[in-house]
């Protein structure tokens, strides 16, 4: 009797054990997923950021929006950058006119778009109180 009752032991110490080890696979295999979908939001809004920088991208291909990032890119001075500006600015104010959308009058001013990065938020600054006026 002692050695089924040890058997049985063993057999239940490996079936608890079994059952432990895929609890934690399957819990790191779910903490991946979520990991993975994070990194595709994260993309997806770095993606969304960078399209609208570039006037009228809504009404643009993937492949002309990659021609006019290349050409900005290729140009060699800012009056060149301004000229190419000013002209993918009318196309995109008739392509707007022929499919019936509004687009704004004027492009953002360089800069003032979303840009990557965390912006204005809390980080390395003097803190609450450190001021000129604060006291000691």
């Amino acid at each position: 009797m002692t050695s089924q009752k040890t058997i049985l032991t063993r057999l239940a110490l490996v079936a608890a054990v079994s059952l432990s080890a895929a609890w934690v696979a399957t819990g790191a295999v779910a903490q991946d997923k979520t990991q993975d979908q994070a990194k595709d939001q994260t993309q997806a809004r770095v993606q969304d950021r960078t399209q609208d920088q570039i006037y009228g991208s809504q009404l643009m291909t993937q492949v002309e929006r990659n021609e006019y990032r290349a050409k900005m890119r290729s140009m060699k001075t800012s009056q060149e950058r301004d000229a190419l500006r000013l002209e993918h600015h009318k196309l995109m104010q008739e392509r707007a006119q022929v499919k019936g959308i509004t687009l704004p009058a004027e492009p953002l001013a360089r800069g003032a778009g979303a840009g990557i990065g965390p912006g204005a938020g809390v980080g390395a600054g003097a803190g609450m109180g450190a001021g000129p006026g604060a006291k000691k």
